[in-house]
């Protein structure tokens, strides 16, 4: 077991505003992983900034959720309480290194596939990484298309229980694959814009959800644009998806944001 109270806590639960932003899920499929589902969500613990901001940036381009850690600790803290498609980390890290983070992730049970990055090339470091309980090793400086690529063939290998194909909260489900959204059984038609915000809401379940995160994350702006285009399309979404259903999902939080939650 990880004991996470030692671990520096990231979120906030829908009483509080939530810190940590996940990024939209592009909609385009030509951005989508070939071979792969769509909107995998993966975890990236790298402290150097470039390097961060290089790999982040390219697997969001390709319509990935990306959640970033700066050191180890944190890394360990989201690997272990959020669920993740894939994990890449790096192996020298302030705090807590790469190969403590996945020997403690691997013996709590946790098997998201996962590659190291490094600048220790030697063949016993490979070995040693990969007895860690690391999937793939990447050594520094590298092409992302190459990362891209060795990402890819972990998530073409035959499917764990860890891999969601579907979102769920509450009585609303959605479907990863077909894009298909129900409440109770009953499909609810969503427009493109629409099902992008109801998926961030599905990933950021329980949490709160403010204004900027949305513009930034599900619209792509990162400035206030000045309009009601949040609250407009929240509205249409919530029409729909509580709108003849027993229970409201989707909370205004007074003075905070919004929060997607079952009752």
């Amino acid at each position: 077991m990880i004991d996470k109270f030692t671990l520096k806590p990231l979120d906030q639960t829908c009483s509080q505003v939530s810190r940590r932003p996940h990024s939209a899920l592009e909609e385009t499929v030509a951005s989508a992983w070939p071979g792969t589902h769509r909107g995998m969500k993966l975890l990236v613990i790298e402290d150097d900034e470039r390097m961060a901001e290089f790999v982040v940036r390219g697997l969001k381009e390709r319509g990935h959720i990306v959640d970033h850690a700066k050191n180890g600790k944190d890394g360990l803290f989201l690997a272990a309480s959020e669920q993740y498609d894939a994990m890449v980390i790096d192996r020298m890290l302030p705090d807590l290194d790469g190969l403590k983070i996945l020997k403690m992730l691997r013996a709590g049970g946790n098997h998201v596939p996962a590659i190291f990055l490094t600048t220790m090339a030697g063949i016993d470091d490979r070995v040693e990484g990969l007895e860690a309980g690391a999937d793939d090793y990447l050594v520094k400086p590298f092409a992302f298309e190459e990362l891209f690529a060795r990402l890819g063939a972990l998530m073409r290998r035959p499917p764990v229980s860890d891999v969601r194909t579907t979102l769920r909260v509450g009585e609303i489900e959605l479907d990863l694959i077909t894009r298909i959204v129900t409440r109770s059984g009953k499909r609810i038609e969503l427009q493109p814009q629409e099902l992008k915000l109801l998926e961030y809401f599905m990933r950021s379940e329980g949490r709160v959800v403010t204004r900027t995160m949305l513009l930034e994350n599900v619209w792509d702006f990162h400035f206030d644009p000045q309009t009601s285009v949040v609250e407009t399309h929240i509205s249409r979404l919530r029409a729909k998806i509580d709108k003849g259903f027993e229970g409201d999902h989707l909370k205004t939080i007074r003075g905070a944001g919004y929060c997607l939650r079952a009752e």
